[in-house]
């Protein structure tokens, strides 16, 4: 069998070819007159209307029967069957095409409709050319798409062999169309806050670090837009969202990559009780079952058959994660976490070791989150200063003492609640896929040595 390099080597000679034939090989006009999902839905509307029908897309397979050949051309809608003949091409086209044509190849097709004796829809071509010549042979050839680990890192071809990928993002990208639609038409407004921050915050997360050379300063990229999203209720808005990438530097998992995408939310004169049967209304046509709430107390001793104030604070998170809520398999809303583990949310009232918070916990993973939001600077500023202290003791998962954040809190910030839920987990629920990197597009691949 001929190695990758040399199948190469053959394309880059046919592209050769079609050049000294007279070809350019990757022009930038092409003409496409329909779909392939117009031809196979309304085959008889476009036959009848009688307009010059083009068609472009990838050549998926070729088959040759002398002096005549049908491929497979498909598009981002469907695939058509085009039929090509020497006699009506002419020799020469028809030799060029013949020779010089590959699997894998763009191409634009243009002629008439009609149906084979085996009823396929079929496009009779009176011109063919190719729009772009592909010089690496298709995975088939060569069996260069072996396992999943290679499918993730040639993502682009993935897409193109195995329909079912495809349809995973078209139905991700519907499923944030509708959050999107829920929430303007809940009075939501989107907005769009720093990716590049001086001081991380809003989340319990080590961030990345990078560096601004026009001011000589160290930058992180976000690990949430919470503490932005906050200043705006400072500003004046009561209802706002945003959905935008955050960067955790922290270990990869089936429902962890070091870049996610994330809906974050926040309400002005709302509790978190409120707040969570929004959640429920929101997400209720995705998540099926029985949705309860429990204590985090009461769980957590029938998951451990300790308290949690047994557990040492500053292991309590990792402890929580590895014996309560992996074991959990929801839906479920966890509620009043202890003030360690939600040190931005209001402390209840009537127990102020604990928060007025949420998480919403589906198939052992935290898929939302929220809380009544601490609102009170002073007390605010005690939470930040003992997540400084960890963080200087070593915790680099520690929050930071944000002074621009304390300044906007001395302002005035009315009583709100606050969302967040990883979209990527979301879909992957929806989607019956067990990691996430399968919902991402391009997830984190460690470099090939």
């Amino acid at each position: 069998m001929a190695s990758l390099e040399e199948l190469r080597a053959t394309r880059v000679a046919k592209l050769e070819n079609l050049k000294k034939a007279g070809y350019y090989a990757y022009p930038s006009v092409v003409k496409k007159t329909h779909a392939a999902a117009d031809v196979q839905n309304y085959f008889d509307t476009v036959i009848n209307s009688k307009e010059p029908i083009f068609l472009a897309g990838r050549i998926k397979a070729i088959r040759l029967h002398g002096g005549s050949a049908f491929l497979d051309l498909e598009d981002d809608t469907g695939e058509v069957q085009i039929f090509l003949q020497e006699n009506r091409l002419g020799a020469e086209s028809y030799k060029t095409f013949q020779e010089n044509t590959d699997v894998g190849d763009f191409a634009e097709a243009g002629g008439q409709l009609f149906k084979t004796k085996q009823d396929a829809k079929t496009l009779e071509v009176d011109s063919f050319r190719i729009i772009a010549k592909a010089l690496r042979p298709w995975p088939e050839e060569w069996y260069g798409l072996k396992d999943l680990e290679e499918r993730l890192r040639h993502r682009y071809l993935d897409l193109v062999l195995n329909k079912g990928v495809k349809q995973i993002f078209r139905d991700r990208s519907q499923v944030i169309a509708d959050i999107r639609k829920f929430l303007a038409k809940a009075g939501f407004m989107e907005v769009e806050t720093p990716i590049l921050q001086p001081l991380a915050g809003g989340a319990l997360a080590e961030p990345f670090k990078t560096h601004l050379n026009a001011h000589n300063l160290d930058m992180y990229l976000r690990v949430a837009p919470e503490l932005y999203l906050k200043r705006l209720l400072a500003g004046g808005f009561e209802k706002i969202f945003e959905i935008g990438r955050c960067f955790r530097n922290e270990g990869i998992s089936p429902v962890h990559n070091p870049e996610f995408t994330m809906l974050e939310l926040y309400w002005a004169y709302q509790d978190y009780r409120g707040l969570m049967k929004f959640v429920q209304k929101l997400l209720k046509k995705w998540i099926k079952g029985k949705w309860q709430a429990q204590e985090f107390s009461k769980v957590f001793k029938e998951k451990t058959g300790k308290r949690y104030t047994d557990i040492n604070p500053t292991d309590l998170d990792e402890y929580y994660k590895k014996e309560v809520r992996a074991k959990i398999t929801g839906p479920l809303f966890l509620i009043n976490y202890p003030e360690c583990l939600m040190p931005l949310a209001k402390l209840k009232a009537d127990d102020p070791k604990l928060t007025e918070s949420f998480q919403l916990i589906v198939n052992g993973a935290e898929l939302a989150k929220g809380y009544s939001e601490m609102n009170d600077p002073l007390v605010q500023r005690q939470q930040m200063e003992r997540q400084e202290a960890a963080f200087r003791s070593g915790n680099k998962e520690a929050s930071r003492l944000d002074e621009n954040f304390l300044e906007a809190l001395e302002y005035g910030l009315p009583p709100a609640a606050g969302l967040g839920i990883g979209l990527d987990r979301l879909v992957a629920l929806i989607s019956g896929q067990n990691n996430i990197r399968d919902v991402i597009l391009f997830p984190f691949m460690k470099p090939k040595l």
